[in-house]
């Protein structure tokens, strides 16, 4: 009688766990993608950009293949994108899906770009908008949403982490200990703590340090915001506090100018001169940050003397640093697509943290998910508390407002304008 209850308990164990197994493995199968198409079906997509190539992208043309064997999908490169893609919309060519960006929005030269998008938004697509942070999910004015990120930037710095380890500092979380810092390399030898490009106004040292320091201070301020976008020259008031950090950022030290002139572009001269090992902290985009890995086989010096590196926020503050959260390359669907029910399918396959989050793994670039520790790169940048999570789209600052600030520390910070001039400036600055 044991051994049959012993026999019966045994088979009933086992019919459990294969139970549980089985609802586990459904749980699973139901969070991955599922097609909702014919995967019979034949026909092909085209995605338009101004990239060269996007390997990245092509992967995951690849991944979907494996649910739609007989979809077609490619990217075409259009040259002079911003100018033409307005054009190619509205020609017989067409693209299916198309790179956007926010900063297209309400300019009139770029109307066929917001006119051509689908309206994203929309339930019934089943798009994972969950999956990227809200903040920089920009809508239009009537509630649509015409791009969806695909990619995310911010500015920051390239840090040595071997380097602090081998001087034994640590990567500072504020102004005051970045001002400490340097002054410990600096007694160690190294002549620019903080290095980057200087040359030209565009994602120059000066914008990279102060832009998300800048946010922070018109952020709350509604008043200040419609009167810097607006250009009214009494909104130079609003850029002071960013005019006078950066003259005492230079004037603690932390930056020899003269060693950052050598460096002739902000993006393969950064990096490459990066590489050298002797420098501890790199003002950097993360459009540069995601020319870096491609770049170590480059550098003789980094082959010779390979360190570690991560890219953290710039403490600008005595509170913290802010972390300046930017949509990088957006994809809208063309309405009139003639293949609108599969383009809309990719973006739902491609929608989702693991292929966003994998696409800029690729890439190098940051990814738009609410997830960032999943690449050690970027991982800092989820550390920073949400109160100092800028977006320029939330704060309602216009491209025209950016123009002006960068304008004007880049003019004060290489000493061809004071402060009080500068503030005066502001509304005169041209691109």
């Amino acid at each position: 009688m044991k051994k049959k209850l012993c026999l019966l308990l045994t088979v009933l164990m086992l019919l459990g766990l294969t139970a549980c197994g089985g609802e586990k493995q459904a749980t699973t199968e139901e969070k991955g993608f599922k097609p909702s198409l014919d995967t019979s079906v034949s026909c092909s997509i085209t995605v338009a950009g101004g990239y060269d190539n996007f390997e990245a992208l092509e992967a995951e043309f690849d991944l979907f293949n494996s649910y739609y064997p007989n979809v077609k999908l490619m990217f075409t490169k259009i040259d002079d994108y911003n100018n033409m893609i307005g054009t190619v919309l509205n020609g017989n060519d067409a693209p299916d899906i198309y790179v956007n960006y926010s900063w297209m929005y309400g300019r009139e030269q770029y109307k066929a770009s917001i006119d051509h998008a689908e309206d994203l938004s929309d339930p019934a697509l089943g798009l994972d908008l969950n999956c990227i942070r809200s903040n920089i999910i920009l809508k239009t004015d009537d509630g649509k949403l015409p791009m969806v990120p695909v990619f995310s930037n911010t500015y920051g710095m390239l840090v040595n982490n071997s380097l602090f380890e081998k001087e034994g500092l640590s990567v500072p979380t504020t102004y005051q200990e970045l001002v400490k810092v340097c002054a410990a390399f600096r007694d160690k030898g190294y002549k620019s703590p903080v290095m980057g490009f200087t040359q030209k106004e565009t994602t120059s040292l000066y914008t990279l340090t102060m832009y998300p320091y800048f946010c922070g201070t018109v952020a709350q301020d509604k008043e200040a915001v419609g009167k810097l976008n607006s250009l009214d020259p009494s909104a130079g008031t609003y850029i002071r506090p960013s005019l006078e950090k950066i003259d005492q950022f230079l004037k603690d030290g932390c930056v020899d100018i003269d060693a950052c002139a050598a460096i002739e572009n902000n993006y393969d001269a950064v990096i490459m001169r990066f590489f050298e090992g002797d420098v501890p902290m790199m003002m950097a985009s993360g459009d540069t940050v995601s020319g870096t890995e491609k770049r170590e086989s480059r550098s003789e010096a980094f082959i010779a003397s390979p360190f570690k590196y991560t890219f953290v926020p710039v403490p600008m503050s005595d509170e913290g640093a802010n972390f300046l959260d930017m949509p990088n390359l957006q994809f809208s669907v063309n309405k009139d697509s003639k293949n609108l029910d599969m383009a809309n399918e990719f973006m739902r396959f491609l929608v989702t943290s693991e292929e966003l989050n994998r696409m800029a793994q690729k890439k190098g670039l940051m990814s738009p998910t609410r997830d960032l520790s999943f690449n050690s790169m970027y991982a800092a940048f989820e550390a920073v508390p949400a109160s100092r999570i800028l977006s320029p789209e939330e704060i309602g600052l216009t491209d025209d407002a950016v123009i002006q600030l960068r304008q004007a520390v880049y003019k004060v910070g290489t000493g061809e304008m004071t402060i009080d001039e500068a503030v005066a400036a502001y509304g005169t600055f041209t691109q």
